[in-house]
């Protein structure tokens, strides 16, 4: 069955440079859970809101800004030019809070909300607190930037930022978590939101079950967005085009736990720690100083 419609979210073009450049509601994805929102502001705009009955993760996706909410205080948020020029910050919120976030040069910012029942406090999370990981092996090899983590203290949000080099494969093998089985799996609602080095790259996103119920190939480019409700769900990068997605997720655990497709599963068996690609990590805490 074909869903790339409903699957594909295509960026919002804008005529200038401030706005909002995508936007999801949880019910409108068919999700529980995750709310997403991508805004760019430019020096000097700010914009408010209140959290309500989610949790919010804000990730400095370029430039920086100052928040002010009814938990606090924050300024000089923020550092690197764009996703490809360095380390992320983030700002964790919890349910019920009140923010202004100030625009101190052209910003781009990606909010990440889930409904949360549990009360975590407001923390600010900088580049020097960001696990930087490198995974797979050979051409299936990637950069994540871990955010918020599983032991964040946090109720469902969890955040990760993944690079993957030029003609590589990334969600590698195939995954899934959408079946609550812990240890071994737990049931998450994904967002997988794309940004690549050059305006003109794309990527290859497979979103598929085991019993091809939902089977659907989705050519991404930047700014796009795809919706990950259930199934295997790995990405390739064109040649000559590093690519960046955001990760957001949520559902049934505080977990990452996930299963392999069995039929891809033996390819771990290959990688060593000598086949890494040499081109990751693709941004570090150098670039920014």
């Amino acid at each position: 069955m074909d869903r790339t419609n409903d699957l594909l979210i295509p960026a919002r073009p804008l005529p200038g440079w401030s706005g909002t450049v995508m936007e999801i509601q949880a019910k409108a994805a068919g999700f529980d859970y995750l709310n997403f929102q991508v805004c760019r502001l430019a020096v000097g705009e700010s914009q408010s809101g209140e959290t309500g009955e989610n949790e919010l993760g804000m990730v400095v996706l370029g430039g920086r800004c100052s928040v002010s909410s009814s938990h606090g205080n924050w300024s000089e948020i923020g550092g690197r030019t764009n996703v490809f020029s360095g380390m992320p910050y983030a700002l964790y919120l919890p349910p019920h809070s009140r923010f202004t976030v100030s625009a101190e040069t052209n910003c781009d910012l990606a909010f990440c909300y889930s409904v949360a029942e549990e009360n975590h406090p407001a923390r600010l999370v900088t580049p020097a607190e960001v696990e930087v990981e490198i995974r797979g092996g050979g051409n299936a090899t990637r950069q994540i930037n871990h955010i918020l983590k599983p032991e964040f203290p946090a109720h469902r949000l969890l955040l990760v930022e993944v690079y993957t080099p030029s003609g590589n494969w990334s969600s590698y093998p195939p995954h899934k978590h959408d079946v609550h089985n812990p240890p071994g799996e737990v049931d998450l609602e994904e967002i997988y939101y794309y940004r690549m080095d050059r305006p003109e790259g794309y990527a290859i996103q497979r979103v598929y079950t085991p019993d091809r119920r939902l089977d659907a190939a989705l050519t991404v480019r930047d700014g796009d967005l795809v919706l990950v409700p259930e199934g295997y769900h790995p990405v390739v990068a064109a040649h000559g085009y590093n690519i960046y997605y955001l990760n957001v997720l949520a559902g049934s655990a505080r977990s990452m736990a996930a299963t392999d497709d069995p039929d891809y599963a033996w390819v771990r068996q290959n990688w060593s720690g000598k086949d890494k690609d040499s081109r990751v990590p693709l941004v570090t805490m150098a670039m920014e100083t």
